[in-house]
């Protein structure tokens, strides 16, 4: 049976290279900064975005909210959209980890209006918390990329009052890739940058937080208070390298992928596909104007080999990545038009 999974491009295993790496890679205590592998994963992300110095942490949360917690006070104010990764999809770690409330505002596209951010900055008050931080992401988790041009006037605004602007960049690659520039073009608008190894890349753990040397200074010891201080983690600092060296290039086939698997799903009737959301390597859809119970139909695909996640207010979302081909589109389309066909709930008119 076929194995083909789209729920997301963190579900990649590594290659047999980076399987290679995993058992050569030289090895020692990263808590007492002697592991080489570590080291040399830390230095090349940091020159891939143009910063000074980066952190190998185990996830991307974790990498957020490491920044949320070094970048500010307890009790600070963060200015972010309402539905970017670190409200939406992170438990609500900035208030127990540092202890910050969440300005959350409205969003088109990923994008919040730099005006409204401006509005929000607090002036001295008695009354009023302290702006800490600004959060931005790219690309965004609802599959869109915001633009340079954007990232520019935010970073303007924050400098203007003397706030540090935090990126979380999970897919930060497929955001430049989309956008036609290098990753350190858009990195050079935030003052600290998390990035995932194990996004679209392959590596089976890890993500990277990067940034000035004083603050990744600061960053390291808050992260062994975290409980992210690793011993002899150059096993997984190994295929992040390679992920770094090899894989990128291969996100632009993820994207003509998504492309694709968009393109078919909008011939079958019923299914809206939001096209001009495919800017990276996800395809949202609407299946409500079929009929069918979007439940029933992960659990008919699972039959047939294929994992998606469910629908998310309505809408349900389709990852490709490395280890889905072309020819796995065209059997999860084909896969769709037999379920709905056989379907009496589907309304074939």
């Amino acid at each position: 049976m076929k194995n083909i999974d789209l729920r997301s491009d963190t579900v990649t295993v590594p290659t047999p290279e980076m399987y290679e790496a995993m058992t050569t890679a030289k090895l020692g205590d990263d808590v007492y900064g002697d592991d080489p592998t570590v080291r040399e994963l830390e230095e090349y992300s940091a020159e891939l975005l143009g910063k000074e110095a980066a952190l190998f942490v185990p996830s991307g949360t974790f990498g957020n909210q490491l920044a949320i917690f070094t970048h500010c006070e307890r009790g600070d104010e963060v200015i972010l959209g309402e539905d970017c990764h670190i409200v939406a999809y992170e438990v609500g770690a900035a208030a127990v980890i540092a202890g910050v409330q969440l300005r959350a505002l409205p969003t088109f596209k990923g994008q919040m209006e730099p005006a409204a951010v401006e509005a929000r900055i607090r002036g001295e008050n008695i009354h009023y918390p302290k702006t800490g931080l600004i959060c931005l992401e790219n690309a965004y988790s609802n599959g869109r990329v915001v633009s340079v041009e954007y990232m520019q006037r935010i970073f303007a605004i924050a400098q203007k009052h003397n706030i540090p602007v935090h990126l979380d960049g999970a897919r930060i690659f497929n955001a430049a890739l989309s956008l036609g520039v290098e990753a350190k073009e858009l990195a050079v608008y935030a003052d600290s940058v998390m990035f995932c190894l194990s996004k679209g890349l392959c590596a089976p753990v890890g993500s990277i937080l990067a940034g000035t040397r004083d603050f990744i200074t600061a960053a390291r010891k808050k992260r062994k208070l975290m409980g992210g201080g690793m011993r002899q983690v150059g096993v997984l600092a190994a295929p992040g390298l390679v992920a770094l060296k090899k894989m990128i290039p291969h996100l632009a086939e993820d994207h003509k992928k998504a492309k694709l698997l968009g393109a078919e799903l909008a011939k079958i009737p019923g299914i809206k596909v939001f096209s001009e959301d495919i800017q990276i390597n996800m395809v949202f859809i609407d299946i409500s104007a079929t009929g069918y119970d979007p439940d029933l139909l992960v659990s008919e695909l699972y039959k047939k080999g294929i994992k998606v996640n469910g629908a998310n207010n309505g809408i349900m979302r389709f990852v490709t990545n490395y280890w889905v081909s072309r020819d796995d589109i065209y059997y999860v389309v084909n896969c769709l038009k037999e379920i709905l066909a056989s379907s009496s709930q589907y309304d074939k008119s």
